[in-house]
């Protein structure tokens, strides 16, 4: 049976990292629930771009922290940060696409 993100990660948050970017981590409770995750290849390059309707150049850094137990990825921002058509200056609404994502 699938279980999503939402689910399975302990903490799944979303920030402002300056006035150009957005970071994005999801840190699992254990190593096993990590490397099922990372194994599960639902989360990548690819799909974060394709989850985000964005193209994949918007992803600035992708990676899978194993001390930490974590997958962590920047997004290029469209707008700096509080500029007029900023939907979300402080960068942390933008992880509820996550939650949803099912795990194999």
């Amino acid at each position: 049976m699938a279980r999503t993100l939402g689910e399975l990660a302990k903490t799944l948050r979303s920030k402002n990292a300056g006035v150009d970017k957005v970071t994005f981590d999801i840190i699992f409770p254990d190593r096993a629930t990590y490397e099922h995750v990372k194994q599960s290849q639902v989360l990548t390059r690819a799909s974060v771009a394709a989850l985000y309707n964005i193209p994949e150049s918007r992803i600035s850094d992708f990676v899978e922290f194993d001390p930490g137990n974590a997958i962590k990825f920047t997004l290029y921002r469209t707008v700096p940060s509080g500029s007029p058509g900023d939907p979300d200056i402080f960068g942390a609404q933008q992880y509820a696409p996550l939650l949803g994502v099912e795990v194999p």
